[in-house]
């Protein structure tokens, strides 16, 4: 009967696990403008703790951004993983936060499209995943 017993605890313990929700992962790139560099970099080197949050609190997680310097033209390079369960809502969320729309306009200047996006409007392109080892 102890034998049965601790079969069926087994089970049932393997029958609760979850396996965890893998975060979406997400990349854009932009231009920097030269001129407006250290600007962005001394923004960025104390960002405002209310962007923190609300970022945090849509759901981001391992947001970085890297910069690089091709050709003599400056890039930036976003990074970040999502966890929610509604990216384009927590986003909306973000862009009606009037502290982030404060951010935004002191970091958009800074920055220089690229042709694909400034065609749609937009300041970072988005950049599809090619690889990926977890």
């Amino acid at each position: 009967m102890k034998k049965y017993s601790f079969i069926l605890a087994i089970l049932l313990l393997a029958g609760c696990s979850t396996t965890a929700k893998q975060p979406q992962r997400y990349a854009w790139v932009t231009g920097l403008k030269p001129e407006k560099a250290d600007y962005y970099r001394q923004l960025h080197a104390n960002p405002w703790p209310g962007v923190n949050r609300m970022i945090k609190k849509c759901h981001i997680r391992n947001f970085s951004i890297h910069e690089c310097e091709i050709d003599g033209k400056l890039y930036l390079f976003a990074y970040l993983e999502y966890t929610g369960n509604d990216f384009d809502a927590d986003m909306k969320k973000m862009a009606a936060d009037p502290e982030t729309q404060r951010w935004w306009k002191e970091t958009d200047p800074c920055q220089s499209p690229l042709p694909q996006a400034a065609a749609k409007g937009k300041i970072w392109a988005d950049t599809k995943e090619v690889y990926f080892l977890p």
